[in-house]
C-alpha cells in the first residue's frame, strides 16, 4: 500500500493566500479550490493568488463547473496557472450540483461534462475545436500563453456510476470522489479522496465551541442544505432538521427559496443553522471525519488500502490553520509540522 498524499480543499477567500502557504510549510500536497460563484470568490483568481505566493504546493480545480465558462475561457486560465506555477496544476471538472443549485439550476448532465473536456482536451493540445458550431483554437503567440500542448492533468469528479462511466470512457489523468469507489469503478488511475470533520481533542464533546464550530457548517451542508436538494422529505428524519425547515421556509419568498438553502455553505453556521445544529446534538460528531487522532489515522490507512492515493481534508473552522495543524499531525502519526509556527 502506498500512503495516501495529504491535500486540502478551500472555498476562494480573502485568506487563502494564507492559507495555502501555512499548508505549504506542513507538507500538504495540493490545495483545491471550490467553484461556487454565489457563494465564493473566483476560483481562478484564487489560484493564480495561490500559485504566485506558493513555491511547491499543487493546485487544483476541486471542481471546476463547465457552464460557467466557455471552454476557451478555461484553456486561457488553465494557460494563466500554468505560467505562474508550471506543472502544479490539475483542472477537475464536475456536474456542478451545489454551485449550480444555488443560482437556482439543476447540475449538469454527465454528457454535456464529456463534451466540454473533450473541447477543452483540444484546445490545449492545439487543435481547431469546433464549439456550438464554430471552430475555436488556441491562438496565443509566445509570451501570452505557454506552448501546445499544454498537458495539464484534467480529472473529473463523478459521485455516482454515470460520472464513474464518464471518467472511464475519457480516460482522464484522475478523480476526485465522495466516497471510495466501487472495485468496478477503479482504472489504476490517481484517485483523491474527499472528507472533512475535525480533530476531537480530549476533554471535548458536541457542546464544545470549537467542535461546534468546526464540525457545524458540515454537518448543516449535508444534514440540510444538501438533503434538502435531494430528498426534502427525509428532513423530519434528521436530528435538528425540522427546526432548520421551518426556518429556512420563513427566511425568503417560494421563488428565493433556493438562496435560503444554500447561505453558509460548508463555511459558517448562519444564525438560521444555530438552533438546529444545537437540536441536532451529539449527531454532530458524525460529520466525516471527525474523531480523535489515532481513529483518523486509521482512516487513512484505510483508504490507501482501498487504492485512494489522495486525501483530500475540507476544513470548515473559525481557525483554518489550526485544523490543518491538527490533521495533518494525526496523518504523520503526531510528528512536527515541518517547523511551521502557528498563524490562526
Amino acid at each position: 500500500m502506498v500512503r495516501p498524499e495529504i491535500s486540502l480543499a478551500l472555498p476562494p477567500s480573502t485568506r487563502i493566500v494564507e492559507y495555502a502557504r501555512a499548508a505549504e510549510q506542513l507538507g500538504y500536497h495540493r490545495v483545491w479550490v471550490y467553484d461556487s460563484p454565489a457563494l465564493y470568490g473566483d476560483i481562478w483568481i484564487a489560484l493564480a493568488r495561490i500559485a504566485e505566493a506558493t513555491q511547491r504546493i499543487g493546485v487544483g480545480t476541486g471542481v471546476a463547473i463547465p457552464s460557467l465558462r466557455h471552454p476557451m475561457v478555461s484553456a486561457s486560465a488553465i494557460a494563466s496557472v500554468e505560467d505562474l506555477a508550471p506543472g502544479r496544476l490539475v483542472a477537475a471538472f464536475g456536474t456542478g450540483f451545489t454551485g449550480r443549485k444555488a443560482m437556482g439550476k439543476p447540475a449538469m448532465k454527465w454528457a454535456d461534462v464529456a463534451t466540454y473536456v473533450r473541447q477543452l482536451r483540444g484546445l490545449l493540445a492545439g487543435e481547431v475545436v469546433e464549439i456550438e458550431g464554430v471552430p475555436c483554437q488556441m491562438m496565443h503567440a509566445a509570451g501570452w500563453a505557454p506552448p501546445r500542448p499544454i498537458t495539464t492533468p484534467l480529472w473529473l469528479a463523478p459521485s455516482g456510476p454515470k460520472g464513474h462511466v464518464t471518467a472511464q470512457e475519457l480516460d482522464v489523468a484522475g478523480v476526485i470522489v465522495p466516497m471510495v469507489p466501487e472495485p468496478h469503478q477503479r482504472a489504476g488511475r490517481p484517485t483523491a479522496l474527499l472528507t472533512h470533520g475535525t480533530i476531537v481533542r480530549p476533554g471535548e464533546d458536541h457542546t464544545t465551541p470549537r467542535l461546534v464550530g468546526a464540525a457545524g457548517p458540515w454537518f448543516a451542508t449535508l444534514s440540510f442544505h444538501g438533503l434538502w436538494d435531494m430528498s426534502p422529505d427525509l428532513i423530519e428524519q434528521v436530528p435538528g432538521g425540522t427546526v432548520w425547515r421551518d426556518a429556512m421556509l420563513a427566511a425568503r419568498p417560494p421563488e428565493q427559496r433556493h438562496l435560503a438553502v444554500h447561505e453558509g455553505h460548508i463555511t459558517v453556521i448562519t444564525e438560521r443553522d444555530h438552533p438546529a445544529v444545537a437540536a441536532a446534538g451529539p449527531a454532530i460528531l458524525s460529520t466525516g471525519w471527525t474523531g480523535d487522532a489515532a481513529t483518523v489515522a486509521t482512516r487513512i490507512h484505510e483508504a490507501g488500502e482501498s487504492g485512494i492515493t489522495e486525501i483530500v481534508y475540507a476544513p470548515a473552522a473559525p481557525d483554518v490553520i489550526d485544523e490543518l495543524e491538527a490533521f495533518m499531525s494525526a496523518a504523520s502519526g503526531g510528528h512536527s509540522h515541518h517547523g511551521v509556527t502557528h498563524l490562526g
